[in-house]
């Protein structure tokens, strides 16, 4: 057999290799766990990052509840947490996963720390596209008398809801990077079908089959938040 055939052959085993993933359920299993992790990810991490950026939107000097003490507090603990690249900090949150989940290693251990990033990372954006609300619709509410709680509910946000569906639709694109990156530590997901079947067995075709899937789901939420976003940009 010659250079050709044995390069034909080995590719022809790696493409099995790949097909029997698909029929034994292995690569639907890794699409499943990787959307549970995402999306209960941007679920609690994006309803804290809501709460947390609307605080720091909040108590900025000037605002309706201006605490200058309060809000550098919280600036400097997320500057100090959002610029760490989230393998690293996967690496340095063990010992604190392992004493809240009970383990480095799964799902579960995967997440906490890739709820706490995206705690950290939605409540700067969310922050950021508050700030650029009209100050003039804000102090129109206050001037008819709406209360504080009833001007974020009523005007703050409602008047930033496009932005703010962008944004978490580029915040899906950052989880499912923490989710890929996660499979390091076993963390199950798409991430860990590409390393340990694709790049440990130097299989090529889960590789590419690991990037498309996330590429598809990419497109899939970003063309779905863009619609959202243009309709509210219309009323």
């Amino acid at each position: 057999m010659g250079l050709t055939g044995i390069v034909s052959a080995a590719a022809n085993e790696k493409w099995l290799d790949f097909t029997s993933y698909i029929h034994d359920g292995s690569l639907g299993t890794a699409i499943a766990e990787t959307l549970e992790m995402v999306f209960l990810t941007l679920l609690i991490g994006g309803i804290l990052g809501l709460i947390l950026g609307v605080v720091l939107w909040g108590t900025r000097p000037g605002n309706l509840f201006g605490n200058a003490v309060v809000y550098k507090i919280l600036d400097v603990i997320i500057n100090l947490i959002r610029p760490i690249p989230f393998i690293i900090f996967l690496a340095a949150m063990q010992p604190v996963t392992i004493a809240v989940i009970g383990t480095s290693i799964g799902t579960a251990a995967a997440m906490f720390p890739m709820i706490i990033m995206c705690t950290v990372a939605s409540s700067r954006l969310v922050e950021q596209n508050l700030v650029s609300t009209d100050p003039g619709v804000i102090e129109a509410a206050r001037s008819m008398g709406v209360s504080k709680f009833g001007i974020i509910t009523t005007v703050l946000i409602p008047e930033s809801l496009a932005p703010l569906i962008l944004a978490y639709a580029f915040l899906f694109i950052s989880v499912l990077d923490m989710s890929a990156m996660a499979g390091y530590i076993g963390g199950g997901g798409i991430g860990n079908f590409a390393i340990a079947y694709g790049y440990q067995k130097f299989n090529p075709y889960v590789t590419w089959a690991a990037v498309i899937i996330m590429i598809i789901l990419v497109q899939i939420v970003q063309g779905i938040a863009n619609a959202f976003a243009k309709r509210l940009l219309r009323r």
